[in-house]
């Protein structure tokens, strides 16, 4: 009974060493064995893998391309000293596990640290050389090309290799960006003030040849109808003298009593004729009686 527990025994332990022996290595992981805190080896190939209970220790560093962004972006001046504040990041990734445990603790936080000041520096050394409008556009790429070799440079040590160095953003410092917004704002009025100019330049214009179209349309018009009226009149007079050529004396009726039509203006208008006129001598030959010898009409 007492060997079966022994047994028994034997086989928990064995488990359990066996359990603390084994590890796995994921393909995204680097493994550092390390034998009483030296260094023993560096496991880069995933799989199953064994270390030394109580004597080794595994430190697992991620192998994959990792994002720096700028902690503190800060004021940096160009060649014309102007602030501009420089918004970067840099990707990374460890290529020597050896000299990153050793330079850096093998504490990630502590690399980007290191990481950081160095890049900041290349950052503030590169703008120095360029102008605000080089940084914004036209040299921008060669800043970024020229802070990554440098950084190539410098960070050998720290067991990793730069894959890319990118600004993010460039800003004007708050003094600098008012005065900038001012300055677009007052363009941007000037601009919009000479399209008004202009805009009622061609408003008069469009307004002077619609009122010269409207006078030429009127004075055509009005030229037709004369014309017209010319020529009714014209026709007009030609009818009346072939109507009253036929018969002289009701034309020269009809002549007298459209002349007492228009001088009968109003109802009080009084006119007092002879007798002996033609317009009555009509009259008594068409009625048969005698007319007094004076008379006065009024206009019904």
């Amino acid at each position: 009974m007492n060997r079966i527990f022994l047994a028994i025994g034997i086989a928990i332990v064995a488990v359990l060493v066996a359990s603390s022996s084994l590890f796995i290595v994921d393909q995204r992981k680097v493994a550092v064995i390390k034998t009483f805190g030296e260094i023993k080896s560096v496991i880069t190939e995933p799989g199953l893998n064994f270390s030394w209970p109580l004597v080794q220790t595994v430190s697992m560093l991620d192998k994959r391309i990792q994002t720096l962004d700028n902690p503190t972006p800060g004021p940096i001046f160009t060649a014309e000293k102007k602030s501009l504040v420089i918004d970067w990041l840099v990707k990374w990734r460890i290529n020597d596990a050896r000299q990153f445990i050793r330079n850096n603790s093998g504490e990630q936080r502590n690399l980007e640290i290191r990481l950081a000041a160095v890049t900041q520096a290349a950052f503030n050394e590169e703008i120095t050389k360029h102008t605000v409008r080089g940084v914004l556009s036209d040299e921008r790429a060669q800043v970024m090309k020229n802070v990554k070799e440098r950084l190539e440079v410098e960070s050998k040590s720290f067991g990793i290799d730069i894959i890319d160095v990118r600004i993010k953003r460039v800003d004007f410092v708050p003094e600098v960006t008012t005065s900038v917004y001012n300055r677009m704002k007052a363009e941007r009025a000037q601009v919009a003030n000479l399209a008004r100019s202009e805009g009622g330049a061609i408003k008069e214009k469009i307004s002077a040849d619609a009122d010269k179209q409207v006078a030429v349309i009127l004075s055509e018009a009005q030229l037709d109808a004369q014309k017209t009226k010319g020529d009714a009149d014209a026709q007009a007079t030609q009818i009346y003298g072939e109507a009253f050529g036929r018969d002289p004396k009701f034309a020269q009726f009809y002549r007298n009593l459209e002349a007492y039509r228009a001088s009968f203006n109003k109802k009080s208008d009084v006119v007092v004729v002879d007798s002996s006129s033609d317009f009555f001598k009509a009259m008594r030959g068409s009625g048969g009686a005698g007319a007094p010898d004076t008379a006065a009409a009024k206009k019904h």
